[in-house]
């Protein structure tokens, strides 16, 4: 018996034009009937994306969130609560058990793509 985990193939969404996201901040977009935070890091010169819902209580906010870096690690913080999180592995940096989706994004010319 194998111990590999078999991942499914990437499908590329067409999310938004890359002017839609401000710099250094986020929007959300409707994927797939799921609500995607997306984030221009562009002092970073990198683009995040993450499920929109935080899951401390439970609110669409994080497209809304402050973006920022803990060390080398790009985070996002919750508006609301402060709970931040990885924007690379969606792990909660706050200390608590809580976790998010994380996505691959991919800018073509002036579009936003990102991967489920």
């Amino acid at each position: 018996m194998s111990n590999r985990t078999t991942e499914k193939p990437i499908t590329w969404h067409l999310a938004c034009q890359v002017e839609d996201i401000p710099s250094d901040g986020g929007a959300c977009a409707l994927i797939e009937g799921e609500q995607i935070a997306i984030y221009n890091f562009s002092r970073r010169k990198e683009w995040y994306a993450t499920q929109n819902l935080c899951p401390h209580r439970q609110q669409m906010a994080l497209s809304r969130g402050m973006i920022g870096s803990a060390g080398e690690e790009p985070k996002v913080a919750c508006p609301f609560h402060k709970k931040t999180f990885s924007l690379k592995s969606g792990e909660c940096l706050s200390g608590d058990e809580f976790h998010i989706r994380t996505y691959p994004v991919k800018i073509e010319g002036d579009k936003v793509f990102v991967g489920m």
